[in-house]
């Protein structure tokens, strides 16, 4: 595979750690914490609650969404659930670099299927969805500088991975 080729084109759902059938509120010592945005779209019953939320069509929008993921996100940290909190703070992570990838890329598409996967130019997005990214940098930061949130999350890693 070409390195600027995109890594889902060989995704195995085999070796993947997160799984949709587990539910992590009930077994949490399951949950990886993972690299970026990993499990994000897999991990339940915390991407059925904050999925609906996400938003980022322009910067209105992304403030709203991303008000409601962070609120969520401190809910979870009140009530001791680490893997809510994670899948929040990988939401607002998430809102940026999928509205960053509109902003760059027409139609938020940076690879082109037609053409062996060759990258689309640059510079031909949303200037609006910039604004929108701006929003969720600034709220995933913040969640991610909570001392909690960051304490746990050392502790989780090296326990659990």
């Amino acid at each position: 595979m070409k390195p600027d080729t995109p890594s889902y084109l060989n995704f195995n759902n085999e070796a993947y750690a997160w799984k949709p059938d587990i539910d992590y509120r009930r077994h949490p010592e399951l949950y990886r914490v993972g690299k970026g945005e990993q499990g994000v779209l897999s991990c339940e019953p915390y991407k059925s609650e904050i999925g609906p939320h996400w938003r980022f069509k322009d910067e209105a929008i992304a403030q709203e969404s991303s008000k409601k993921i962070y609120r969520q996100f401190l809910d979870y940290l009140a009530k001791g659930e680490f893997v809510g909190a994670d899948i929040a703070s990988k939401y607002l992570q998430m809102g940026f670099t999928r509205a960053r990838r509109y902003a760059n890329y027409k139609g938020g598409r940076k690879y082109d299927a037609a053409h062996d996967y060759a990258l689309m130019p640059r510079g031909t997005g949303q200037e609006e969805k910039a604004k929108a990214a701006a929003v969720f940098y600034a709220v995933w930061k913040k969640a991610e500088q909570n001392e909690t949130y960051s304490a746990i999350k050392s502790d989780w890693k090296k326990m659990r991975g």
